[in-house]
């Protein structure tokens, strides 16, 4: 999975690289960054979603740390992709309430995405 080409370039506030939107989701590539960017990334872009759209993260590998700290409000599906990358979607749960301003970003031992 790629970035469709349909997808705009959007200004995202905090991120560290491009993200992208199209009728259906945001996207944003981390697999060339090393932590703790991916998991900032990552967080910045859960905060986009709301109930319409999906987040697509393109990485080197899954985000192990992040998982256990958004899963009550955040479903997520990981699929490996030919080039040794990974794309993980998420999507916001219904009837969640969702503040992420107080998840710790940094990249400790296991916590890293790298």
């Amino acid at each position: 999975m790629i970035i469709p080409q349909n997808a705009k370039e959007i200004n995202v506030e905090g991120a560290t690289v491009p993200f992208f939107k199209d009728e259906d989701a945001y996207y944003f590539d981390s697999s060339l960054t090393g932590p703790p960017e991916p998991m900032v990334n990552a967080m910045v872009g859960l905060q986009l979603l709301d109930d319409k759209h999906k987040l697509v993260m393109i990485n080197h590998k899954p985000p192990m740390g992040l998982f256990p700290k958004i899963q009550n409000s955040f479903k997520y599906e990981i699929v490996e992709l030919e080039n040794d990358k990974v794309a993980v979607t998420f999507i916001k749960k219904t009837n969640t309430t969702v503040n992420l301003k107080n998840i710790d970003t940094s990249c400790s031992g296991t916590g890293c995405s790298h």
